[in-house]
């Protein structure tokens, strides 16, 4: 029995709800297409939901061209449920990227470090690969169930993404996954995806994050703004500089302050920093090399330009602590 013949073992509606995090990127808008083609090639349907808006051009670009039909959960509330049954994508329960809709939240499928907190009817949760895109990508070719351009253009775009082009948390399944899909896929509609992924008030972003760096100790800190959807690229930007190893871009959002973090995978582990940093105040992980994290706040500019000091000084002290091998 594989994976995915386990997983469906745990089915028990003809029509489930397949959920990504909040204000889904490629890699989850992608895995929650591919994980909906799988079902319907079992006989069930799935309505695929998120919370937020998919903020990014490329992003939506993507989810047009590949006719992705996706609803946001605040459309769905007259409708769901506590029966209904929700599958996850490329997010986990209790984590800060993802809202608790009102449904049965049955199985996890993801990328990122366990949360053990909750428990689902299946988990298939592989921290060691670089995309969620790979988990379903797998799922087709181990049950040999025959994948179309859309779904092969849309899994190998995700998988390049969150991978940043086979270069970050590759492993030896994501590249397997995007040789096997090479045959498939539209590398013209990737091109152009990954050449038309920002819009004037991108620049604008990185403008005001660049003004705004400061470097502390290889440790870079930058604000992009208000409503920031690329602060994950930002990010990776500032850490190509030499001077930094450890990079923290913020962005004031409604409700909070989000961060979007970056570390040299061979010196400091970000989700666990991050983690720590916000500890009591906020909530943060993910990987060594990429993290992110969420810090509650309703208060003014003056009021968010001191706790995003305080917020700083965490960030410095917990680094400290953890070169000093305490981490």
């Amino acid at each position: 029995m594989t994976k995915f013949d386990e997983l469906l073992g745990k089915i028990n509606r003809e029509h489930v709800y397949v959920q990504t995090h909040n204000f889904p990127d490629p890699d989850a808008i992608a895995s929650a297409f591919g994980m909906q083609r799988l079902l319907a090639q079992r006989g069930i349907r799935s309505t695929i939901c998120y919370k937020g808006k998919i903020d990014r051009y490329s992003t939506q670009k993507m989810r047009e061209l590949m006719e992705i039909e996706c609803l946001n959960v605040e459309d769905l509330e007259a409708i769901l449920t506590s029966e209904d049954e929700v599958i996850l994508v490329d997010a986990q329960k209790g984590n800060s990227n993802i809202i608790n809709i009102n449904g049965d939240e049955i199985i996890c499928i993801d990328h990122h470090p366990r949360n053990d907190k909750y428990e689902y009817r299946f988990t298939d949760i592989r921290p060691d690969v670089g995309a969620c895109s790979t988990i379903i990508a797998h799922y087709f070719f181990e049950n040999e169930i025959p994948m179309d351009k859309q779904i092969a253009t849309a899994l190998t775009y995700a998988i390049r993404i969150d991978t940043n082009n086979l270069s970050r948390g590759v492993s030896k399944l994501d590249l397997e996954m995007i040789c096997r899909m090479y045959d498939e896929c539209d590398y013209e509609v990737i091109h152009m995806l990954e050449n038309s992924n920002l819009c004037f008030e991108d620049l604008v972003a990185y403008s005001k994050a660049i003004s705004s760096i400061e470097v502390y100790d290889n440790i870079s800190f930058a604000d992009t703004g208000e409503d920031c959807p690329v602060i994950a690229s930002i990010s990776d930007f500032m850490l190509a500089l030499k001077e930094v190893s450890f990079s923290v871009v913020y962005s004031r959002w409604d409700g909070g302050i989000k961060l979007s973090v970056r570390s040299e995978k061979s010196t400091l582990d970000a989700g666990k920093i991050v983690s720590a940093s916000l500890a009591g105040i906020g909530n943060g992980g993910g990987h060594a090399a990429m993290a992110g994290g969420f810090v509650p706040f309703s208060g003014n500019e003056q009021e968010a330009v001191i706790l995003m000091d305080q917020i700083k000084e965490r960030f410095v002290n917990v680094i400290s602590t953890w070169k000093g091998g305490k981490g």
